[in-house]
């Protein structure tokens, strides 16, 4: 995949968004995986579950995030174990990218693309996964609870139209939006 960015991708991306200098042309940084148990009442043996489900998908040992406050409602304690996050750079980041795109997207039920509108204003875009049972690392006899995982997709992009530009010419497969005129017709 990072062949396939050097080779084909960046050349497009440079002449599409007009790109003078080479260091101007959007490219992705790190993806960022997370996934947060704060909600379960086991909690604890639930962060340990999130853990070996993301260090399967991932290939990399997340770290554990910890609760910075003691929330009462929520029955959280500061530095209680809420969640877990790894952040993929460099192969194992173009890997799972691969992966990502070509594999478990489309095992997503009723998949019809990812929403385009997840960006925040700086070219970098998020994604909720909601299961993880989409992706092949994971076995389903092993599943012992539903765990939901947030990717962040972060590319040093200035705006969101050449995030969506780098992420769209790498093969994520956004869903085409149809206006309500067309629609209508």
């Amino acid at each position: 995949m990072q062949k396939y960015y050097e080779d084909t991708v960046f050349a497009a991306l440079k002449e599409e968004l007009g790109c003078v200098n080479p260091h101007q042309v959007p490219r992705l940084e790190k993806i960022v995986v997370t996934t947060h148990c704060g909600g379960a009442s086991d909690r604890k043996q639930a962060v340990e579950d999130s853990v070996e489900e993301i260090a399967k998908i991932t290939g990399q040992k997340p770290s554990v995030s910890y609760a910075r406050k003691s929330v009462a409602n929520f029955k959280v304690r500061a530095g209680e174990a809420v969640g877990a996050r790894v952040t993929l750079r460099g192969a194992r980041m173009w890997e799972f990218l691969d992966r990502f795109i070509h594999i478990t997207a489309p095992n997503i039920r009723d998949f019809r693309g990812i929403s385009p509108k997840s960006f925040d204003g700086r070219g970098n875009y998020a994604v909720g996964i909601p299961d993880q049972s989409i992706f092949p690392e994971v076995e389903l006899d092993q599943i012992k609870r539903q765990i939901g995982f947030d990717l962040i997709f972060v590319t040093t992009a200035e705006t969101d139209d050449a995030g969506r530009a780098l992420l769209r010419a790498l093969g994520m497969p956004f869903r085409e939006t149809v206006k309500k005129e067309e629609s209508a017709a």
